[in-house]
């Protein structure tokens, strides 16, 4: 489900964002939410990856032991 928010932008930007739109063959409020869905996207990706280099670079130290189903499964 979408929801709507409310924008405060100069009709300036307005203006010109309707025209970039309208070359692209979108509206207005697709470009916004194509470039907010892209923008936080990409910080997510960003902070994946670097979660994912910091888990690389520290070994494990679970002395060989090797948990259980029942381990994994709390009751």
């Amino acid at each position: 489900m979408m929801k709507n928010i409310t924008l405060a932008l100069d009709e300036a930007t307005i203006d010109a964002g309707r025209v970039y739109a309208a070359r692209h063959q979108t509206t207005l409020n697709g470009l916004v939410r194509d470039l907010l869905a892209r923008v936080v996207m990409t910080d997510r990706q960003a902070i994946a990856a670097e979660m994912f280099r910091l888990m690389d670079g520290y070994p494990g130290h679970s002395g060989g032991s090797r948990w259980t189903r029942d381990d994994l499964h709390v009751r």
